[in-house]
């Protein structure tokens, strides 16, 4: 998963926050609807000063295809308005049942 290898680069680009990071007994796997969506959080993020790391996926052209992001209370609210990854799965499936 794309979220991984952004998640491994991140502790490598990032050690210091790292080590605060993996204290945490939280981490949230969230979803965009495109590489441009995760650009427009890119913005946001250098705007706010919040650190990250991106993950290019060399099988399509080196599209951005995940970010990892320092853990914070400003993170957390530039994030809270995005889904879960993997949310309209679970939807999906729960209709199904119906």
């Amino acid at each position: 998963m794309q979220s991984t290898h952004s998640a491994v680069q991140f502790i490598f680009e990032h050690p210091k926050i790292s080590q605060i990071w993996f204290k945490d007994p939280y981490l949230a796997q969230l979803s965009v609807e495109n590489e441009f969506e995760l650009e427009k959080l890119i913005a946001k993020l250098e705007k706010s000063k919040i650190k990250y790391s991106v993950f290019r996926e060399p099988d399509l052209d080196n599209q951005i295809t995940a970010i990892a992001i320092e853990p914070s209370e400003k993170t957390r609210r530039l994030v809270s308005h995005l889904p879960l990854m993997l949310k309209e799965f679970r939807i999906k499936k729960e209709e199904s049942y119906a």
